[in-house]
């Protein structure tokens, strides 16, 4: 080996060892109960964070002291990076893993010696597999997931003769038949399902994506190294195996179009939110998260959870789901106190509480596998398990970048074929950073 060799062996041989020592301090300081208090940064919602640490204390014998500030996901962003510019950043974050990819080059990766990527696979759902770094470090620890369900409404469904919920999406095309109710004046007065457009489709995003993800699209793909980065998947041909997004842009927009059979929605509706609480529309896309402020919103509604339609015979079953992680800033001065109160926040019996407290499903494989006999979160434990999501830059823009796809079909302005290669340039300019 040359002079320059060795160097460079040694200074990497330093940093696996410095990197390890760093995480690997934490249990003596939890052992003698000295953790230093830690700041948190997050979108995650403030209530159920501070409830989940004030309800571990009263069980633990050493409590551990933690300041969580809620941040607009609107303004994270901003405010973060001025923070780490003034010196003054949180010691971790919890945000979505559609910000992740944004902030990967400001969070320290934990090491393989000290989290192996088997560990990892084996204790977490599959779509957390979205934290591992191209050197297939954990860029963060899993904390919760708020999968993408259906709500349907019960007497719209009885009314209508069908005993049951859509099971698969090809059932859409006899609901809609069955429950789609026009006006003299060929105004939409019920609906079937929010299909084909996107402003006022709430979570459109979501939905697409997971049409996207079911079809064998991932949307978007961490290069074979670093330096390709994560590239987007919607054109044709952009990476092996990945199916053609068309037939399901095409499936997506044939709902708005007044000329298909299955027409059931159009711009000119309320949000599909508001039209399923006025007992409009007979199913509604949603996260598990909204089960209670449906509730709320109407108690007069008999509607009920049920898994998100899937294809029949399709490959793989999947879902969005929306997973939040706890990451350790770079910018911190205690990587290993921080660490630390990262894993008691992401133990089982943690992990079990918050559950409890939100009512969302948990995120490691061996509690979903004890399962739920709670009506509602059966059905979300089983969505956690198929949830999937993509690393995105910036998802307001990708949200942007899909609904013009969307509109420039329907609106006849281009074919599919052509809007969908758009939304790929878009997206890959997106991706870089652009």
């Amino acid at each position: 080996m040359s002079k320059f060799q060795v160097v460079v062996l040694a200074i990497f041989i330093i940093c696996i060892v410095a990197g390890v020592a760093l995480f690997a301090t934490y249990k003596g300081q939890e052992a003698e109960g000295t953790l230093p208090p830690v700041t948190i940064w997050g979108t995650f919602p403030a209530d159920i964070f501070t409830s989940l640490v004030s309800q571990l204390n009263s069980t633990r014998p050493t409590s551990i002291a933690v300041n969580y500030v809620e941040k607009s996901a609107a303004t994270f962003d901003r405010d973060f990076i001025e923070a780490l510019a003034r010196g003054q950043g949180p010691d971790a974050i919890l945000i979505p893993h559609s910000l992740l990819l944004r902030h990967e080059d400001k969070v320290i990766p934990i090491p393989a010696e000290v989290l192996t990527e088997r560990d990892f696979r084996n204790t977490y759902i599959q779509e957390a597999e979205l934290y591992l770094s191209t050197g297939r470090e954990a860029l963060a620890l899993p904390f919760t997931l708020d999968p993408l369900v259906m709500y349907w409404n019960r007497d719209i469904f009885t009314n209508a003769g069908i005993a049951t919920y859509p099971r698969y999406w090809d059932e859409f095309d006899m609901i809609t038949s069955r429950i789609n109710l026009k006006d003299e004046n060929s105004n939409i007065r019920r609906s079937a399902v929010a299909l084909g457009e996107f402003n006022n489709i709430q979570s459109a995003r979501e939905i697409l994506g997971a049409l996207l993800l079911q079809n064998g699209n991932p949307i978007t793909s961490r290069g074979i190294t670093a330096e390709e980065g994560v590239v987007s998947t919607l054109g044709d041909g952009r990476y092996a195996g990945t199916q053609s997004s068309v037939p399901t842009v095409a499936f997506f927009t044939q709902f708005s179009n007044p000329r298909d059979p299955s027409y059931s929605w159009n711009r000119a509706l309320p949000s599909s939110k508001n039209w399923f609480l006025s007992g409009s529309l007979a199913t509604y896309f949603g996260f598990a998260s909204e089960l209670f402020d449906l509730r709320t919103k109407n108690p007069n509604i008999d509607f009920d959870v049920a898994p998100f339609p899937q294809i029949r015979k399709g490959r793989n079953r999947v879902t969005y789901g929306s997973m939040y992680g706890l990451s350790i800033v770079r910018s911190t001065t205690n990587a290993s106190a921080t660490y630390s109160i990262m894993q008691i926040l992401t133990a089982p019996d943690s992990l079990a509480l918050l559950s409890k407290i939100s009512y969302l499903p948990p995120v490691r494989r061996d509690m979903l596998a004890a399962g739920s006999t709670d009506p509602y979160q059966a059905i979300f434990y089983d969505s956690a398990l198929i949830a999937r999501g993509w690393l995105d830059r910036d998802a307001a823009k990708t949200s942007a970048i899909f609904q013009a796809m969307v509109e420039s079909i329907t609106s006849g302005r281009a074919t599919i074929n052509a809007a969908v290669q758009t939304a790929n340039d878009q997206l890959e300019l997106s991706l870089s950073g652009q």
